[in-house]
């Protein structure tokens, strides 16, 4: 028998799934920021997951999981639409933990030598703690196998990771939650530095890109990616609704602009990256 919110989840992907979403659906997304962690594997089963990114109508995702068994799980059902990422956390809670567990290497290097991936990430990771010894180890890893590293972080963390290794390619989640002026001044100084919009509704109001967010969309057009951001079950249910939401303000920007951000971006930066290590 369903319980109250699973009977509310499955009513509201019926309803996603019958809906045609509203505005932009010639536009394909790459959507950088979706996880797919040990309790939504649970809730939304791999088959149900997948028609949910296929009805968002998803040029591909960079996936990623707690524990990264959902992320294999998703990828053997659709290895056309899902592009693997590494995440350090086992499972929930290691958030703020991961940085002082000598554990995280050891499953790190073990996943690392099993799978293929083309990311580690999504981490938290702050100030100071980056020049702690596990997260050096793990920047040591991503050079090592080539990847490139997915840090929720503050910009201090992310001048660190750049310190430790300048030929990194960094992904920065949520875009830092930084202002848009302060965006612009790290992609100023770090040509390898993305950022993802996941989770951020600032940059938009009313299908209209505001001020300041549209100057560093056309500084950097080829610097930003959309993202949903499933950090909890619920939000796949969610994913199609984010994809006509972001559709309509990718309108109010030029053509050119807009596809680069959709999808041009992600297939550039990370898709090409993981076609070619597994043609290798």
């Amino acid at each position: 028998m369903l319980t109250p919110l699973k009977a509310g989840l499955a009513a509201s992907l019926a309803a996603a799934l019958m809906a045609p979403i509203a505005q932009g659906t010639e536009l394909p997304l790459f959507d950088a920021h979706v996880h797919y962690s040990h309790d939504a594997v649970e809730s939304v089963p791999p088959d149900e997951a997948v028609a949910i990114l296929r009805k968002a109508r998803l040029k591909r995702a960079l996936i990623s999981s707690s524990d990264d068994d959902g992320t294999q799980k998703l990828y053997a059902a659709a290895p056309d639409l899902v592009v693997p990422e590494l995440r350090p956390y086992r499972r929930r809670g290691e958030i703020s933990t991961w940085v002082r567990d000598p554990g995280v290497i050891t499953y790190l290097e073990e996943r690392l030598g099993k799978y293929r991936y083309v990311a580690i990430g999504e981490f938290h990771l702050y100030g100071a703690d980056a020049e702690l010894p596990v997260p050096r180890r793990m920047v040591q890893l991503a050079r090592q196998y080539g990847l490139m590293l997915h840090a929720h972080s503050d910009a201090d963390a992310i001048e660190r990771l750049f310190a430790q290794w300048p030929e990194a390619r960094i992904l920065w989640a949520h875009a830092g939650f930084e202002r848009p002026e302060r965006v612009r001044e790290m992609l100023r100084k770090h040509p390898n530095l993305w950022a993802d919009l996941a989770f951020r509704t600032d940059h938009a109001d009313g299908g209209k890109v505001v001020p300041g967010w549209r100057e560093a969309f056309l500084e950097f057009p080829d610097r930003f990616m959309v993202g949903t951001d499933t950090f909890v079950p619920e939000r796949w249910y969610y994913v199609p609704e984010h994809a006509a939401w972001s559709r309509a303000w990718l309108k109010d920007l030029p053509q050119e602009v807009a596809e680069q951000i959709a999808w041009k971006n992600g297939e550039r930066v990370i898709g090409a990256a993981f076609d070619k290590d597994r043609s290798d």
